[in-house]
């Protein structure tokens, strides 16, 4: 594939995909799957399925998984070969003939995440040779392609083969032939595909999430491969056609991992997991008062020693740490730091100077526009790539020279927060690991690694708001606006608290450096749109306190979440919720973002939102 600067659209279009082929019914294994990847996607879902008698059935819903499983429940079916999609819509409208799997003549089925570019060219090609089309996908042109290969070829794995070579785009892709009972075949480029290991059994799927049930041993396709999956063996061919072994992992997560527990949404216990995750981020990379860079990679030391500058790319919620960091690494490293919105910088020419670090950020790792930059790197002379990824197996990983992994876990709603806070605290080490080349001595190190190993018992400590904040969202849940503020590192943490309002409540909210107020957000300010701001007892409160009484001279409602010692008092007009005392500038993005999560959650169950599957929204966004 080639990574240049003109427009690519290689994307991968974020779909779940699932299936199996063993001696049992596979039915149960297909919609348990379908269910842990429905936040990649819920317009529709749908499955086929190889019964004994060797007829396939295919059932397709509009909209979530529990549908699909309804229709099962009323329409039973049962086999050992199947494969199943959820998905979210590109090509075509959310509808039952756009869903998944789609079907050609003689019972060849596909499911597909991705975008196929030349879709309308093979389209028409299709149509000369006779073939009808059902849907408006870009799918259904796969599986007739498929079919005309295996009409010349008479076999599967050669007829993928053929088509994957005549598509332009990305895709992952899992065949299966009513006439081929045994085998599912499976295509990457551009989207992941893993394949699950069992006894006796295997299963394929774009997530390891989808097979934690069923098997903890995976192995991960590579760009360009095409493999096939049978009950017994699985074989893999790489872009040249050459027959490769492909390293099989053992995944740590356990099969509850992704379960809500005692929690109604995905969205609340995963922000009750912060102490945790933020201290499994920390845990076997600090040590004696020291952070260990090798826990970046065996090649950290000497890429942070020659670094002079650093440039974050990364999208949305990401983005926002980047932010974070870059504040620190200029006021703690003395480096010069960028940070840019993946979508932008992957179609800009940028200048990298010398010595430059380049930073990809994602949760998931597969995030197209951040993993194009990161491709684009690769070609533009940078010192080194690293990645701060939440999923071991991802692509942006795999592809990274240096990693480091934030240990979240697995993050199932839509909006993201533990994610957030720790790839804050990823982005903290490696401020500590180049401040140590660069500016602090042993001593300097010390303090902010102990800041650091402090963050978990604040951010529990800030959760006990959550009755106070509850309270506070019923004054919230009839506002259609809001404005956040915030000064130095705290703007960032202002535009996370207003994208995570307007995700899942879907309240128009805004978010503004507090001292841009003056230079127009303050014409928006009326007594119907609630202010919002972050005031931890730093060098800039002084200056945040008199842009917050510009907002209350205007009739502004102001809520305020601040230092017990910052000198705020409530007033009328004026709602101070005190947070934990002597947080530090270091620690104050990690704790400070907690009530705001808090605050978008209990507005949006008080409007009665979808929390962790808001509209139009998937969880990764891997299309353009």
């Amino acid at each position: 594939m080639d990574y240049n600067c003109a427009p690519q659209h290689k994307e991968c279009r974020m779909c779940g995909i699932v299936g199996a082929v063993a001696d049992r019914d596979i039915v149960p294994i297909l919609i348990e799957g379908l269910r842990r990847l429905e936040y990649r996607g819920y317009d529709s879902a749908g499955v086929a399925v190889l019964n004994g008698s060797g007829h396939m059935k295919r059932l397709r819903t509009v909209g979530k998984v529990r549908n699909l499983q309804d229709a099962l429940t009323a329409d039973p079916t049962a086999g050992g070969l199947g494969i199943a999609h959820t998905r979210w819509a590109t090509h075509g409208v959310p509808s039952e003939r756009n869903a998944h799997p789609h079907i050609s003549k003689d019972g060849i089925a596909i499911v597909h995440n991705g975008i196929i570019e030349n879709h309308e060219e093979l389209r028409e090609e299709a149509r000369r040779e006779g073939y009808e089309f059902t849907s408006e996908t870009d799918t259904e042109v796969i599986a007739h392609r498929v079919h005309h290969h295996l009409s010349v070829t008479g076999d599967l794995f050669k007829a993928v083969r053929a088509t994957v070579a005549e598509l332009e785009g990305a895709y992952a892709l899992a065949v299966v032939s009513q006439a081929d009972p045994d085998r599912i075949v499976v295509a990457r480029e551009g989207c992941p595909v893993v394949i699950g290991l069992g006894e006796q059994e295997n299963f394929v799927a774009s997530d390891v999430a989808a097979l934690l049930p069923v098997t903890r041993h995976f192995v991960f396709l590579e760009e360009g491969d095409v493999g096939e999956v049978r009950r017994k063996s699985v074989r893999v061919l790489d872009r040249e056609g050459n027959t490769v072994s492909r390293k099989v992992h053992e995944s740590e997560l356990s099969a509850d991992a992704a379960e809500k527990g005692e929690f109604p949404h995905y969205m609340l216990k995963e922000i009750h997991e912060q102490p945790r995750a933020v201290a499994q981020t920390l845990e076997e990379r600090v040590a004696g008062g020291r952070l260990l860079e090798a826990a970046f990679g065996p090649a950290a030391q000497a890429v942070f020693a020659k670094t002079e500058a650093v440039r974050i790319v990364a999208c949305g919620t990401s983005f926002h740490a980047g932010l974070v960091a870059k504040y620190f690494i200029e006021q703690i490293c003395r480096l010069p730091c960028w940070v840019e919105i993946a979508s932008e910088y992957r179609y800009r020419n940028p200048v990298v100077p010398k010595n430059t670090l380049f930073v990809s950020v994602s949760q998931s790792g597969e995030t197209a526009d951040t993993l194009a930059a990161l491709r684009l790197a690769k070609q533009a002379g940078y010192l080194s790539q690293l990645a701060i990824c939440n999923v071991p197996e991802s692509s942006l990983v795999r592809e990274s020279e240096l990693v480091m992994l934030t240990r979240a876990g697995p993050e199932i709603g839509v909006a993201s927060t533990k994610a957030f806070t720790t790839q804050i605290a990823a982005l903290s080490m490696l401020v500590i690991a180049l401040a140590k080349f660069h500016s602090a001595d042993a001593e300097r190190e010390r303090g902010l690694v102990q800041k650091l190993l402090g963050i978990p018992s604040l951010i529990e400590s800030t959760l006990k708001l959550d009755g106070t904040i509850k309270e506070l969202a019923k004054r919230f849940a009839d506002k259609h606006h809001a404005l956040f503020l915030g000064r130095g590192a705290m703007y960032p943490l202002a535009l996370e608290g207003a994208l995570k309002l307007k995700e899942i409540s879907y309240i128009h909210a805004e978010a503004y450096p507090a001292g841009e107020l003056k230079h127009g957000p303050l014409a928006l300010v009326d007594k119907d749109m609630p202010v919002i701001a972050v005031a931890p007892n730093n060098d800039l409160l002084e200056k945040l306190k008199s842009n917050l009484q510009e907002v209350r001279a205007r009739g502004g409602e102001l809520y305020v979440f601040a230092d017990p010692e910052s000198g705020f008092e409530p007033s009328d007009g004026v709602h101070v919720i005190e947070m934990p005392r002597h947080v530090s500038y270091f620690q104050a993005p990690a704790v400070y973002t907690i009530p705001l999560q808090l605050l978008a959650y209990h507005c949006a169950i008080l409007k009665g939102t979808d929390v962790d599957q808001p509209r139009n929204l998937a969880k990764s966004v891997t299309v353009e």
